[in-house]
């Protein structure tokens, strides 16, 4: 990186590239004379879309081939979907900014009916998510529920094509697309919980490197950053990876922080809930006690069962 220019990785989804050309006019804003280029890629996330990603090596798969090119000097910094970062970075990496979230709920997409209870029992629904699945066998134990991957785009053109009578998607990736009339049901909280850190973006750069880190700075959202630290800090806890359902969502009311975290079965829709509330200043804390009462509740014998499947 020179003093006036910034490479962006992206990965080459629109909705990635909406995203890194979001946080290019962000930067530009911020820093009048920085000249900001994106350096689109495709990731093995991207190339493998006939199996579900906990088949595959899970969320990191979309991360490594961006983190190779900061090591190798080809960009300078990453942009992703909070969401699909894995809990722990590899490597000299760091988050170095956490932007305003969006929409972090689920949206329920379909061309005939208004709303998810209002599907008849043999209804055909895709997610590719395990959270989702988990969700909707508890709420719909009726529903015939397939995978489906592929970007927003692919599934609604699966959609449109009869093959599903209903898809859920993240609301933030339809709006953010131009799509949001698509959405006939917003999935909300408490009842529904997102999974952790949807609707937010992060920008990752090398641990080491000051200069990014200073011009990344001016994007960064304090009061999201307090409440995506407190999900991965019970997703952490929890060992939470694509492979297991788990979902999370905090709110900051004043100096209050208040997190709900979920532990699911996609396989037959049993759930284990659990919230607490602490200090905005100590989302870490938040996070490893509500994690801590999810396993009391019975989410580590859930998680035991998973983990030997």
């Amino acid at each position: 990186m020179s003093a006036t220019s910034l490479r962006l990785a992206t990965r080459e989804s629109p909705l990635a590239l909406w995203q890194s050309e979001h946080v290019a006019i962000l930067l530009r804003a911020a820093h009048p004379r920085l000249r900001v280029e994106l350096v689109p890629m495709t990731t093995r996330g991207d190339r493998i879309i006939d199996r579900p990603l906990s088949d595959i090596g899970g969320k990191g798969l979309f991360l490594k081939e961006l983190e190779i090119a900061m090591q190798e000097g080809r960009a300078d910094a990453a942009v992703h979907s909070l969401k699909d970062v894995p809990m722990e970075l590899d490597g000299p990496f760091a988050i170095a900014a956490v932007l305003e979230r969006a929409d972090p709920f689920d949206a329920f997409v379909s061309n005939r009916w208004n709303s998810l209870d209002a599907l008849p029992q043999d209804a055909r629904v895709g997610s590719s998510s395990l959270r989702r699945q988990a969700k909707l066998r508890a709420r719909r134990p009726g529903l015939r529920i397939d995978d489906l991957r592929g970007n927003v785009g692919s599934r609604l053109k699966r959609l449109d094509a009869g093959e599903y009578d209903a898809i859920l998607l993240a609301c933030a990736g339809l709006q953010r697309l131009g799509l949001g009339e698509r959405i006939r049901q917003r999935l909300l909280a408490p009842d529904w919980v997102p999974a952790v850190a949807q609707g937010a973006i992060a920008i990752e750069c090398r641990d080491d490197d000051a200069a990014t880190h200073a011009l990344l700075a001016a994007l960064e959202h304090p009061p999201t950053r307090s409440c995506v630290e407190a999900e991965r800090a019970m997703n952490r806890r929890l060992h939470g990876s694509c492979q297991v359902p788990i979902a999370g969502y905090a709110t900051l009311d004043g100096g209050a922080l208040h997190l709900r975290g979920l532990v699911g079965d996609a396989t037959n829709g049993e759930l284990v809930r659990a919230a607490a509330s602490g200090a905005g200043n100590d989302p870490q804390q938040l996070g490893v006690r509500v994690a801590e009462k999810l396993l009391a509740a019975g989410a580590g014998a859930l998680l035991a069962r998973l983990s030997a499947r």
